[in-house]
């Protein structure tokens, strides 16, 4: 019985050793130029997210729908993305939402879905613009303490509490 063994040859070991040096090539040049990259502070920060402050309108009369405003900071070189606002110290619903005014000075009010908030700047929230609209437990007072969770794309969970206030010209 003859045996039929595969025997490699010089040119059949030098083409596979070369099909394998380029993509292997490929990778060691990537990764340096990466790891230089980023050596040299080429890659930035990701999004830096800090919630600077936050007030709560106190509901007038009888009405329990009132706003939150926070202003955000993002010290990094990535922009992110606030999803949503949750708060387990409310009665109802909670959503941003975006106020304006027509021509004819009729305001109105949008639901946002989401905001950015640009890298190395900051989103002030206000009562002519973006907000959080809520609807207030009974009983609140000025100084009442009211926490909340900001929910960001990148940066996750943000937890702030935020400041009862009577809305005037200056807790703007």
């Amino acid at each position: 019985m003859t045996e039929n063994l595969w025997r490699p040859t010089r040119r059949r070991l030098t083409d596979t050793l070369l099909a394998a040096l380029a993509p292997v090539a490929a990778c060691a040049v990537a990764l340096g130029a990466l790891t230089t990259w980023t050596a040299f502070g080429r890659a930035g920060t990701p999004a830096e997210i800090e919630v600077v402050s936050g007030r709560v309108f106190l509901p007038y009369g009888d009405n329990r729908d009132t706003a939150a405003f926070f202003r955000i900071s993002n010290s990094g070189d990535g922009e992110d993305r606030l999803l949503k606002v949750a708060s387990s110290a409310l009665d109802g619903g909670i959503e941003l939402s975006r106020h304006r005014t027509t021509g004819g000075a009729v305001a109105y009010r949008d639901t946002v879905e989401s905001v950015t908030v640009p890298a190395r700047g900051g989103l002030t929230m206000s009562p002519h613009g973006l907000d959080v609209t809520l609807r207030a437990k009974a009983g609140w007072r000025a100084g009442d303490l009211v926490p909340f969770t900001l929910h960001f794309q990148r940066s996750g969970a943000v937890r702030v509490v935020a400041v009862v206030v009577r809305p005037t010209e200056d807790s703007l």
